[in-house]
């Protein structure tokens, strides 16, 4: 199992608790943490260490879902080929995502609500997708999309 380096910020102490590896800003290995973060972190993953795994496999593997998607569609296909420069685009490009989202919800209902069985799309690959939309609509709303 891989780690990563969780760094305090303000005594530099180093504590492993993540399972992949990222390099953070400017070269720096590792995350930062503010100290009640970093207690919520430590709490929760010796607490529920099993829900911590999975939550941190399925962040990554949604990680690796978007990685693709994004490769094949490019940034454009959320930003509606503008910039996010304007007020008028990001809200041009969170309608889109409203109706993504939407999508994703009406087949939720479906298959939950409605008992219909998925032939196209399993629950899971749902629950990504809306997972993603909201993070993309997150950086859509700081004009952080496709920098």
């Amino acid at each position: 199992m891989k780690k990563v380096k969780i760094i305090r910020e303000k005594t530099g102490e180093e504590v492993k608790m993540s399972r992949m590896d990222i390099i953070g800003q400017n070269g720096n290995e590792g995350l930062h943490y503010d100290e009640i973060a970093l207690d919520a972190i430590s709490f929760i993953t010796k607490k529920y260490p099993e829900t911590t795994k999975m939550f941190q496999d399925m962040q990554f593997e949604q990680w690796e879902l978007f990685c693709k998607k994004q490769k094949d569609y490019g940034p454009k296909n959320i930003s509606v080929g503008s910039n996010l420069e304007t007020e008028e685009e990001v809200k041009l490009a969170l309608t889109g995502l409203w109706f993504r989202m939407n999508d994703k919800m009406q087949r939720f209902q479906q298959i939950v609500m409605n008992s219909q069985e998925p032939e196209n799309e399993s629950l899971m690959d749902t629950f990504m997708d809306l997972a993603n939309y909201a993070i993309i609509a997150q950086l859509v709303k700081e004009k952080a999309w496709g920098k």
